[in-house]
């Protein structure tokens, strides 16, 4: 009886417990759903997809993979092109500048660089020796240091061997002397060498190595070189020793 009685009572506290707890637990889920659903009244977000829309479409043409070994090609290439486009550049600019200074030095030398043709091709005469000019106004001041006959005449002026002979030089560029031709004669066993200086620009007409005869057209009359004013600077030596040019076509020229 009494272990009915003690039983009894412990199955009453227990009841007297739970009975409240999960009263409690009832009503904070319910206050619990409450709020859950208060929240999403109140901050209510939707999601709207397209039912149109379609996502691109991928061509596998559209890319591709390319090896390390490709890459370095293309970067050779692509380098080479650079290199040789700057190389051309580099050759055009150097081309225009040498073109803008060789018609700055025509310019300031007042000379043309294109040749008259309108110009007998043989000088006056027959004699073995023959003068360089067919006329000239008057002689240059001769002055220390001067191995040459300075003859004083206008541009253009033909210029033409005085004897038979040899071209051995043959420049446009001489030190000193411009333009000029040097050409080397045999005159009755005797060596001899004729020099003609301060041609206008790109009129010789005769090349190293070429032969020529007595009288022969072989440039005009300019002032290039260290000149002052358009005359033939002509240089005669004899078996290599310097002659007064001017004396030696008096004492041979026909």
């Amino acid at each position: 009886m009494r272990s009915f009685l003690t039983v009894a009572a412990v199955a009453g506290m227990v009841a007297t417990v739970a009975i409240p707890a999960f009263a409690a637990a009832d009503r904070g889920d319910a206050a619990q759903a409450r709020t859950l659903q208060q929240v999403s009244a109140d901050d209510a977000q939707s999601l709207v997809v397209a039912s149109e829309g379609s996502p691109a479409t991928l061509e596998r043409g559209g890319y591709s993979a390319t090896t390390p070994e490709e890459i370095e090609k293309a970067k050779a290439k692509e380098a080479a092109e650079k290199a040789a486009k700057a190389a051309l550049a580099a050759r055009l600019a150097a081309s225009s500048k040498a073109r803008t200074s060789s018609s700055d030095s025509s310019s300031s030398s007042g000379s043309s660089s294109s040749f008259s043709s309108d110009v007998p091709l043989v000088s006056p005469g027959s004699g073995t020796v023959r003068r360089p000019l067919a006329h000239f106004d008057n002689f240059g001041r001769p002055y220390a240091g001067h191995k040459g006959t300075d003859y004083m005449v206008g541009r253009g002026e033909p210029i033409y061997a005085v004897a038979d002979g040899t071209v051995v030089a043959s420049s446009e560029s001489g030190p000193g002397w411009g333009v000029y031709v040097k050409i080397a004669h045999n005159i009755g066993g005797v060596r001899v060498t004729s020099l003609y200086a301060h041609m206008n620009w790109g009129t010789r007409r005769v090349s190293v190595g070429d032969t020529v005869s007595v009288g022969q057209l072989i440039g005009q009359v300019g002032d290039t070189g260290r000149a002052n004013g358009t005359h033939l600077h002509l240089e005669i030596r004899i078996n290599n020793g310097y002659t007064n040019a001017e004396s030696w076509l008096q004492a041979n020229a026909g």
